[in-house]
C-alpha cells in the first residue's frame, strides 16, 4: 500500500485530490463550474503531480479520458459540474463502461443540505448514472469520501474494467476528512487488477475441443489486448498455426501483417473473403468476444450449428449467444497462457490446421477487391483512397482513432495493423459521433512520443470541433483528417439499402473544416484532387505541430463500403 500522507488536516476537495494522487493519476480531462470551486482551489494550492487539462465540453472531458485509458492501461479521469455538466458527461461514460474501459467520472453537486429546496443545477446523479456505469455513488458525507475513491477505483479495474461515477457535493468539499483515511492501493490505478485465471479442467476441455477440429478458426474481441496477451496468443497461433480473425476491437491482438490475421469480420469492416473464412470454420473460438450483433452479422456467421470455445473474463457472455461446447472463464492472457503451458506438455506437437495458407488466400481476395478503388482517380476521392494513403505515411506505431461514422467500416478492414496492441480503435459499444477528435487528444496526453490521427466524417467534426481550441492550446501535434460529404452518410446508405432510395433529412450543407480549423490556428489543407493526397497527408503527418486535412470524399451512400446489411 502506498504510505499514508501526513498533512495535519484536510477538506474533502483536499483529499480528493491526495486521493488521485495516491492512485496515480497524473492527468484529469475537465470542465469547471460553480460547483467546482473547491476542487480547482485544492489543485491550484496544493504540490501533487495532477495535470488538469481544461476541455471546451464535458462530453469531450470524458471521450479524453477514454481514448487516455485505452492507450496508458491506465484509469481515465474526467471531471465536471453540477446540472447541465453532469448530463453531458453521461455519453462517455457509457461508452466506456460497454467498451472495458476504466474511466472515472467526478461531478460535483449541490450542497447535501439545499437538497429539495430547489438550489440551482439540483439533479439526482446517483439516479441518473446508476444504469451507465459499472458503479457509481454521489458522496453523503466528507469523512466516506476516501473509502469511497478507493470503492471507485477498486470497482473499474478488477473483474470486467467499466467506467464509475462519483457525485461530489460542494459541502462535502468543504467539510474535514481524517488525514489517515488517505491511503490506495497502487493495483487499482492499472487494469485489468487481480486478473482471474482459468480452471485446468476446462483448459484441458478447451484444448481437447480445439484440437478435434478439422478447421478451427479464433474470433478475437477486445480482451486479449485489454489483458496484455498478445504475445501469449502469438505463441499458441504459431504452435496450432490456426486463422485469426478479429473485432474492430481486437484489432492488434495480432497484426494484420501476420500470416495467420485475415482481418476483421462481421457486418462493419468485414468482407466477402473473411465472412467466407467464418464460415468454413467447423469450430470458432471466441476470445474476449461478447459475440454480438456486429461481429456476427446478426448471429448468422458463425452459424448456430457451429460448435462453440468460448473464453471470457466475463461469465455472463459465454453462451448468451451461441450455444457453447466449452466454456473458460478467465483473463484471456491467462488463458492462453495456460493454453499455452498444456500444448508444451504435450508428447508430440499437433499438427497445424492450415491457418495461414487460408489467411493469405482470404488477404487476397479483399486486396483484389480493395485496390482498384485505392488507385481510383475518381473525383470526389474514394475513401479507399484515403485509407490507402494515409497507411503508406504512417509508421506502424502510429495511433489511429477512428470515428463510427464514414471512417470506421474503412479503417477496419482495410487499414493493416502492423504492430501489436491498441494501436486503432472506435467507439464500436454505442457508436456515438463526435468521438474521435476527443479521444485523439486522450491518446496523444497518454502516449505523447507517438503520433497519434483522428479521422471523422463532417458529421462529426460539427460535435466536437470547439476541441481545436484545446488542442492549439496544449501544442499538440495530432493530425485530423475530416471525410467531407455534407451527409450523414451512415444513416443515407441505410435510406439506400433498405428504405427504396427515400432520402429524408441527412443531407447539410458543405463546411470548409480546412478554414474553421485555421480560424483556431491548425495548419490546414483542403483535398479535392485525388493525386494531391499522398503528399499533402505526408506534409501534415509530419509537421510538428497540429494539423488538419478537409478531403472531399465519395458518400457513403454512392460507395462500396465494407457492410454488410448494405452491400446485401
Amino acid at each position: 500500500m502506498q504510505n499514508k500522507q501526513t498533512e495535519n488536516t484536510f477538506n474533502g476537495a483536499e483529499a480528493l485530490v491526495r486521493m488521485l494522487e495516491a492512485h496515480g493519476v497524473r492527468h484529469v480531462f475537465g470542465l469547471c463550474g460553480d460547483t467546482t470551486l473547491p476542487f480547482y482551489d485544492a489543485l491550484y494550492r496544493l504540490d501533487h503531480n495532477i495535470e488538469h487539462i481544461l476541455t471546451r465540453d464535458e462530453r469531450s472531458a470524458a471521450y479524453m479520458a477514454d481514448g487516455y485509458a485505452r492507450v496508458t492501461k491506465r484509469v481515465g479521469v474526467c471531471e465536471g459540474p453540477s446540472g447541465g455538466g453532469a448530463t453531458y458527461i453521461l455519453p462517455g461514460l457509457i461508452e466506456a463502461n460497454e467498451s472495458s474501459v476504466p474511466i472515472l467520472a467526478i461531478t460535483s453537486d449541490v450542497s447535501v443540505g439545499s437538497r429539495g429546496h430547489y438550489p440551482l443545477t439540483e439533479l439526482d446523479q446517483d439516479g441518473l448514472m446508476r444504469p451507465l456505469t459499472k458503479w457509481n455513488a454521489v458522496i453523503p458525507k466528507s469523512d466516506m469520501l476516501p473509502d469511497m475513491v478507493r470503492t471507485a477505483f477498486r470497482k473499474m479495474t478488477t473483474g470486467r474494467p467499466g467506467s464509475a461515477h462519483l457525485g461530489l457535493p460542494i459541502d462535502v468539499q468543504r467539510d474535514p476528512v481524517d488525514p489517515e483515511q488517505i491511503w490506495a492501493n497502487p493495483r487499482h490505478g492499472t487494469y485489468p487488477a487481480y486478473p482471474m485465471g482459468p480452471d485446468p479442467v476446462e483448459v484441458d476441455a478447451a484444448l481437447e475441443a480445439i484440437l478435434s477440429a478439422r478447421f478451427p478458426v479464433i474470433v478475437c474481441g477486445g480482451g486479449i489486448v485489454l489483458a496484455g496477451g498478445e504475445e501469449e496468443f502469438r505463441r499458441f497461433v504459431e504452435s496450432l498455426d490456426i486463422a485469426v480473425t478479429t473485432t474492430v476491437s481486437g484489432q492488434g491482438c495480432l497484426p494484420e501483417s501476420h500470416p495467420n490475421c485475415a482481418g476483421v469480420v462481421g457486418s462493419n469492416g468485414g468482407v466477402e473473403a473473411t465472412r467466407n473464412l467464418l464460415m468454413k470454420a467447423d469450430l470458432v473460438v471466441f476470445i474476449g468476444c461478447r459475440a454480438g450483433s456486429v461481429t456476427t452479422e446478426r448471429w448468422r456467421v458463425p452459424t448456430k450449428q457451429t460448435r462453440i470455445v468460448h473464453i471470457d473474463s466475463d461469465p455472463e457472455v459465454i453462451s448468451a449467444s451461441y450455444q457453447t461446447e466449452v466454456g473458460l472463464m478467465s483473463d484471456a492472457r491467462l488463458a492462453l497462457t495456460a493454453l499455452n503451458r498444456q500444448l508444451g506438455l504435450r508428447v508430440e506437437a499437433p499438427a497445424g490446421f492450415g491457418g495461414a495458407a487460408a489467411a493469405a488466400t482470404a488477404k487476397r481476395m479483399k486486396l483484389a477487391a480493395f485496390q482498384p478503388l485505392a488507385e481510383s482517380l475518381d473525383r470526389p476521392i474514394k475513401p479507399e483512397r484515403t485509407i490507402a494513403a494515409l497507411r503508406s505515411v504512417l509508421d506502424d506505431d502510429a495511433i489511429v482513432v477512428a470515428d463510427p461514422g464514414t471512417p470506421c467500416p474503412y479503417v477496419s478492414a482495410f487499414f493493416e495493423i502492423r504492430a501489436p496492441g491498441r494501436t486503432v480503435f472506435s467507439n464500436r459499444a454505442h457508436g456515438a459521433l463526435g468521438y474521435s477528435m476527443s479521444a485523439a487528444i486522450g491518446a496523444c496526453v497518454g502516449r505523447p512520443g507517438k503520433k497519434v490521427v483522428s479521422l471523422m466524417g463532417d458529421g462529426s467534426f460539427g460535435f466536437t470541433c470547439g476541441e481545436l481550441e484545446t488542442v492549439v492550446r496544449m501544442k499538440l501535434p495530432i493530425t485530423f483528417i475530416v471525410f467531407s460529404n455534407s451527409v450523414f452518410g451512415w444513416i443515407k446508405a441505410g435510406q439506400r439499402a433498405g428504405f427504396g432510395e427515400r432520402y429524408f433529412s441527412v443531407d447539410f450543407s458543405r463546411s470548409d473544416h480546412a478554414a474553421i480549423a485555421s480560424a483556431f490556428g491548425v495548419k490546414s489543407w483542403k483535398v479535392e484532387d485525388p493525386d494531391r493526397l499522398k503528399s499533402v497527408l505526408k506534409e501534415a503527418v509530419e509537421h510538428d505541430g497540429p494539423t488538419l486535412v478537409d478531403i472531399i470524399s465519395q458518400p457513403l451512400n454512392e460507395a462500396a463500403a465494407p457492410v454488410s446489411e448494405w452491400i446485401a
